[in-house]
């Protein structure tokens, strides 16, 4: 895992260009504290420049980038790891190889097949590709956009990274608040789609390449991986599909085991986390493990993490649990974060990530995390709730009754459940509705708080969990779930591998009957993977069909009492920072802040008016960080 940057300009000389790479290093040095290397280009008649900060984790020797084919000149930089490039290679003897790393590997399967060699690998990545023979600078994400890639045009430059600073000055692009995605942020704590609070700065989607025309200086962005889940095989049953999903499990955790540095894993409370980390045990028995509890017990899933371990151990004899508690004082930690992950995420997971993060990268380099499994196999309630709703018209009185009781928000949720899919998301994802966002921020934009480019590729055939599953997947998985995961990591110059967004297994889930993702009849989420757990001995009952709590933090009790809270939040709550940038309204988050309380408030408590006070601690932060 590194930072790639470049630059393409007709106006920049070489010189120029090189001037310019050099503080976009600078800024992602986090990224690649092992070396750095810049290179400028000329191809057709653009000077072209290519950047590289590394964190060595394969062919540490050899692996340095940028990598050039001297055969026809063309070079990669790429953020990540092709795990299947062992495998890959082997396609390719007649390539004159330079290097035994990964990177490489995508290097000549691309002048092999062209774009289309995406479409071969497994992995995480972000990646640019120089072709002077075809005037073409390609661009490329891997398939849920786990590597973040950037991008702007202006001023006759056209710029990317891995990460947002680097662009303004490389791009002589002003720094402008895109106030038409305000709405959008204070509906789903996060900014979803191709879109970013920068005005200008734009992200790769997800699955997709862009081909950059040299001669013209145009580009054109293309899908390459399209997740479907219309294509339903309704004649596997469970215990088949526990072998099959077992089988590219275990696939996966050997695959993200490549390095030629230690790999430890993060392990939570929750079955995927847990799995994870039991399958690498098997394979690596030798691992560090990193765990973050609570303070406040009810919130603390450190003891379910003992207890797992203590479960099986000779498979754990050799691994070493460290374990640290995230408590109030943790908020002091929320400026820094703010500005490593420069897009504003009001989620209060941001804070714990951080810590385990930071612990983790004081050992090893690389960790395998638990990431992916919820949005691709329906794990968290709303998928249960969805599931309910769509069975309850044809279901008898007797069962509609037993279903109200074990969801009490389902009839509140089928008095209001939307027909249109993205709707009925919004329904299950705001924290401020329209009325109070218009109140907030002054008036609620024009545009539609849902991007349109955000939307899944779906068919309308879909069950209603599986348009839910693809809205999460396309949605809520890269601009929240992973890019938490990624910018915080790096911040911490540390790798974090995600098994379980092998795409394989995706595929493999969206093929499935819904019943084997949220099943009503035994009142599971994920219900293949906690079978298949459980079949292959990854995990004892007690762990493996304990009920779900949500990765939430106690931030009611945190904020809750002004004397507690750090000398910046008072700061933004009680003096004059809101009413000095002018874009929240100061009487409503004095509301807010007064409506805050901790009676009722717990893990399972998903939106209250903390995390509302919340978001706008963040934003205000952010907005103080990068425009003031």
């Amino acid at each position: 895992m590194c930072g790639i940057y470049g630059i393409v300009s007709k106006q920049l000389s070489a010189a120029g260009i090189r001037k310019r790479l050099a503080p976009m290093g600078a800024l992602l040095r986090h990224r690649g504290p092992d070396d750095l290397r810049e290179k400028a280009f000329d191809a057709s008649g653009a000077n072209v420049g290519l950047g590289f900060a590394r964190l060595s984790i394969l062919d540490i020797e050899t692996g340095m980038q940028p990598i050039e084919c001297r055969a026809d000149d063309t070079a990669i930089i790429c953020n990540g790891q092709i795990y299947n490039y062992i495998e890959l290679r082997r396609e390719l003897d007649q390539a004159d190889f330079v290097s035994q790393g990964d990177a490489e590997v995508g290097l000549h399967l691309y002048r092999k097949k062209g774009p289309a060699f995406l479409e071969a690998l497994n992995g995480m990545y972000a990646g640019a590709i120089l072709d002077p023979g075809r005037n073409r600078l390609l661009l490329f994400r891997d398939r849920f956009g786990i590597k973040p890639l950037y991008f702007c045009q202006n001023a006759g430059h056209f710029v990317f990274a891995s990460e947002i600073k680097p662009l303004f000055d490389a791009a002589a692009l002003p720094r402008e608040i895109n106030r038409k995605r305000l709405e959008t942020f204070f509906t789903y704590r996060y900014v979803p789609g191709s879109e970013t609070l920068f005005k200008g700065v734009r992200k790769l989607p997800p699955g997709s390449f862009l081909d950059f025309d040299l001669a013209s200086g145009t580009f054109e962005i293309k899908r390459y991986w399209h997740y479907r889940l219309d294509q339903l095989d309704s004649e596997i049953g469970i215990d088949e599909a526990a072998e099959h999903f077992h089988e590219l499990f275990e696939d996966a955790v050997r695959l993200r085991l490549r390095s030629d540095v230690e790999v430890g894993s993060l392990i939570s409370g929750g079955i995927d986390s847990s799995a994870v980390t039991s399958q690498a045990a098997i394979l690596q028995p030798a691992l560090n493990l990193f765990t973050i509890g609570f303070e406040t017990e009810k919130y603390n899933e450190l003891p379910f993490v003992e207890q797992f371990l203590a479960d099986y151990p000779q498979r754990f004899h050799r691994a070493r649990l460290y374990a640290e508690k995230c408590g109030p004082e943790s908020l002091n930690q929320l400026p820094g974060i703010i500005e490593a992950i420069e897009e504003p995420i009001s989620l209060g997971t941001v804070l714990p990530t951080d810590q385990v993060c930071r612990m983790a990268s004081e050992k090893v380099k690389v960790v395998l995390t638990g990431e992916g499994a919820d949005e691709i196999f329906a794990g968290y309630r709303k998928f249960m709730i969805e599931m309910a709703a769509a069975q309850y018209p044809a279901l008898p009185p007797e069962r509609q009754k037993a279903l109200s009781t074990a969801y009490p928000e389902l009839a509140g949720y089928l008095g209001s459940r939307a027909r249109d899919p993205a709707k009925r998301y919004i329904q299950t994802e705001a924290l401020f509705d329209p009325a109070a966002v218009a109140r907030l921020i002054g008036a609620a934009s024009s545009e539609a708080s849902f991007p349109e480019d955000a939307r899944p590729d779906l068919s309308g055939n879909e069950h209603p969990v599986n348009a839910m599953i693809g809205f999460e997947s396309r949605f809520r998985l890269p601009d929240y779930v992973i890019l938490r995961l990624d910018k915080l990591s790096m911040r911490h110059s540390l790798e974090t591998r995600t098994p379980l967004l092998d795409y394989r297994l995706a595929e493999f889930a969206a093929g499935l009957p819904v019943a084997l993702k949220a099943n009503l009849e035994h009142d599971r989420e994920k219900y293949i993977c906690s079978h298949a757990y459980l079949k292959h001995g990854l995990m004892k009952k007690r762990s493996a069909l304990r009920k779900k709590q949500p990765f939430t933090i106690p931030v009611a009790h945190w904020l809750a009492d002004a004397a507690r809270r750090p000398e910046f939040v008072n700061e933004i709550l009680l003096g004059d920072m809101i009413q000095r940038q002018g874009i929240l309204n100061p009487a409503v988050v004095a509301e807010i802040a007064g409506n805050v309380q901790t009676a009722g408030i717990g893990p399972q408590t998903l939106v209250s008016e903390a995390d509302r006070l919340f978001a706008i601690i963040v934003f205000t932060l952010w907005y103080e960080t990068f425009f003031t």
